[in-house]
């Protein structure tokens, strides 16, 4: 792994991607190319469909954009989200992703979709982004900076990435405005972390580095159903998935979906799609 200057968040979320157990569970149930939460059209649809859904709808509010910069990526995984903005835009994208292991698959799927001169992959934290000022006409994320330890400081980053007008388009699993972290406590434990963002926080930490908030559409159904339909898919498959993940992994994988299932249904969850424009 590579988490030169990050942070003690980094390096826990790079130590849990890395393992092998997180990576195949990945790979086999969460979506394959794409590890983060999908807007279902049905209950039992696939969860690569509805994952499939989500990055497009993150591409419909990315449509005012300034031309000449690049695309930069944060939290990339194994570069779905990347491979789709490279050939949707067709400007060089930059991922940034602290799981070398992710990474590594990364790279070798683009060049097996004759993209790897397009998108540059970096063992990267998001608080300390190796790409220019002023560089990117969007800055893209789905469902990865909870694992971020300072995410006012990624926020302060993304600024610094965009161009005039560019814009930040992103989903994260969030608090809900207002909930007293406490009530989040096994969530909290199972991703090493003392708190949870939230739409206004993500809003305050916004306008204070020059980014307004444009898009706030709220579906923190798809979070419930999400988590849920993971759940219940690595139940009727257990036989299967224990030939290469250890039952440990999958014992406790199923009670921290149940917990962010519950925390959904209780209310005190939020997600949802949201765009920031940077206004100077």
């Amino acid at each position: 792994m590579s988490t030169t200057n990050g942070s003690a968040a980094d390096s826990v979320a790079a130590t849990y991607y890395d393992s092998q157990d997180a990576d195949r569970f990945y790979e086999l149930v969460w979506g394959g190319e794409d590890i983060h939460i999908g807007l279902y059209a049905t209950f039992d649809e696939a969860i690569a469909t509805a994952s499939d859904r989500t990055v497009h709808a993150l591409l419909d509010l990315a449509d005012t954009l300034p031309q000449g910069g690049c695309v930069v990526d944060l939290g990339a995984g194994y570069g779905g989200a990347s491979r789709r903005l490279a050939r949707w835009s067709e400007r060089s994208v930059h991922a940034i992703n602290i799981s070398s292991v992710e990474n590594d698959r990364h790279r070798q799927l683009n060049i097996d979709a004759g993209l790897d001169q397009q998108i540059t992959v970096h063992d990267a934290s998001f608080e300390q982004v190796p790409v220019a000022d002023a560089s990117a006409d969007l800055v893209w994320s789905q469902d990865a900076i909870l694992h971020a330890g300072d995410r006012a400081k990624v926020l302060a980053e993304v600024s610094r990435l965009l161009k005039p007008g560019g814009c930040f388009v992103f989903t994260d699993p969030m608090a809900a405005d207002g909930v007293e972290m406490g009530l989040l406590q096994p969530i909290l434990d199972r991703i090493h972390l003392p708190d949870l963002a939230s739409p206004a926080r993500y809003k305050a930490w916004g306008e204070a580095v020059g980014l307004t908030l444009e898009v706030w559409d709220e579906r923190t159904e798809m979070l419930v159903r999400h988590y849920d339909r993971v759940r219940q898919d690595t139940r009727s498959r257990r036989a299967e998935l224990e030939a290469s993940i250890s039952s440990a992994y999958l014992d406790r994988m199923d009670v921290g979906l149940g917990h962010w299932v519950e925390g959904g249904q209780q209310g005190r969850l939020s997600w949802g799609l949201m765009r920031l424009r940077k206004t100077d």
